[in-house]
């Protein structure tokens, strides 16, 4: 009896130290498809001593400054010229850890005052996110329709004052990216990054009226301070959302919307 008893409480023990062990990683992250996707390999990572908590943020600067302030270790939500932008404006350095490259959310435009974009008027206006990145890719993809020119097209962060030519002297509005969904009934055409689409029920595969290719550049990454980019959780991390299981489920999820870069 007391043999059994020491057994239990030996295997009581192990169980707290293999719990207690566990390792934390806070992970910041857009709603839609950031953290389900996450979420789904919540239980992956706990099997292999990771601790995974999602922090879910709606906009663009708080997810960077957390893990600048080492308040978060890491997010999922931005695209490599988004960084660059930030790092430059803001004077910090976060970066893209190994291997971070996960998904492509095809960027694309929206109305709901037309249903062809040989529609629109002379004069219309169109919104763009106001961060010099998505606002580039946003003038970049009117360009590839032949709507504007721009003066320089490697520029991944042109602005409408950059643009050289303008034919149908298309009026530019630009907003945070959070509010572009809402603005569709006051503007003819908006350029919406697909997890505000997602979250605002727009299907980007069906109710854009153009979108990216998959061969956009824009790869969503996972990005943390330059001393944890390093990290065995961070590498766990990665290597989980590059299995197959991760694939199929952005796959069989988004239907296109989402489109895995590995």
């Amino acid at each position: 009896m007391f043999k059994k008893t020491l057994s239990v409480l030996a295997i009581a023990a192990l169980a707290v130290s293999a719990h207690a062990a566990d390792v934390v990683l806070k992970v910041a992250a857009s709603p839609v498809p950031h953290a389900e996707i996450l979420n789904f390999i919540k239980p992956k990572l706990k099997a292999e001593g990771v601790d995974l908590q999602v922090r879910e943020f709606s906009d663009y600067i708080q997810p960077n400054a957390a893990v600048e302030d080492k308040q978060l270790d890491a997010n999922f939500f931005q695209h490599q010229p988004y960084l660059d932008s930030y790092n430059k404006d803001r004077k910090s350095s976060l970066v893209q850890v190994p291997n971070g490259k996960v998904h492509v959310e095809p960027f694309g435009a929206y109305s709901s005052k037309i249903k062809n974009i040989k529609d629109l008027k002379d004069g219309a206006t169109v919104a763009i996110p106001n961060d010099p990145s998505n606002g580039g890719r946003a003038l970049l993809l009117l360009q590839k329709h032949g709507l504007i020119e721009l003066k320089d097209s490697a520029k991944l962060t042109s602005t409408p004052l950059d643009i050289a030519k303008n034919p149908k002297k298309l009026k530019f509005k630009e907003l945070e990216a959070p509010l572009l969904p809402r603005a569709l009934g006051d503007v003819d055409l908006a350029l919406i990054n697909t997890n505000y689409a997602i979250e605002a029920k727009l299907n980007p595969t069906k109710d854009a009226l153009f979108i990216e290719g998959a061969d956009s550049p824009y790869t969503n990454i996972i990005a943390a301070r330059a001393d944890r980019a390093n990290d065995e959780a961070i590498a766990k991390l990665t290597r989980a959302l590059h299995g197959d299981d991760v694939k199929k489920f952005i796959l069989e999820k988004y239907k296109g919307a989402v489109v895995p870069a590995f």
